[in-house]
């Protein structure tokens, strides 16, 4: 398989990991918002009505808004090392670090929630992300 078309495959794990979340976060938030006689009132901001919710029900929802920040940043610098023909060994192991640290991330904040661990997690994500950004701002500014 061409090594560009493979840089792509931890980009499009991380969106089914993204599609997994928000199917786990509706899983657990509609029988939720049910088990509570919750009525949804289009008045009330919906952050307020959410936090009616346990915090193991939010933690979920939390979670799926997270995968839909910072991992923007990892979709486009991989799609442009895809673009710019820049993949080898690192570029991928950095790209699959990433969803592991991200999928590792999720897990830590659905399940228990512990900050410390989440935020070490988050800041360990970083260190693939900011390589291959570092590789994609080489060869995008290369002379």
């Amino acid at each position: 398989m061409e090594t560009s078309v493979q840089l792509i495959q931890p980009l499009v794990a991380l969106v089914i990991w993204s599609m997994v979340m928000w199917l786990w976060m509706y899983a657990t938030r509609i029988p939720a918002i049910v088990s509570m006689k919750l009525e949804m009132d289009p008045t009330v901001p919906s952050a307020e009505q959410m936090a009616k919710l346990p915090a193991q029900v939010r933690w979920k929802a939390d979670n799926y808004n997270h995968l839909m920040e910072q991992p923007t940043l990892f979709y486009a610098v991989v799609l442009a090392l895809a673009v710019l023909g820049v993949s080898s060994g690192l570029t991928l192991f950095a790209a699959w670090a990433y969803v592991a640290f991200r999928i590792i991330h999720s897990l830590v904040q659905a399940l228990g929630n512990k900050i410390e661990l989440r935020f070490a997690v988050f800041v360990a994500s970083n260190i693939p992300l900011l390589l291959l950004v570092f590789i994609a701002a080489r060869a995008a500014f290369a002379a």
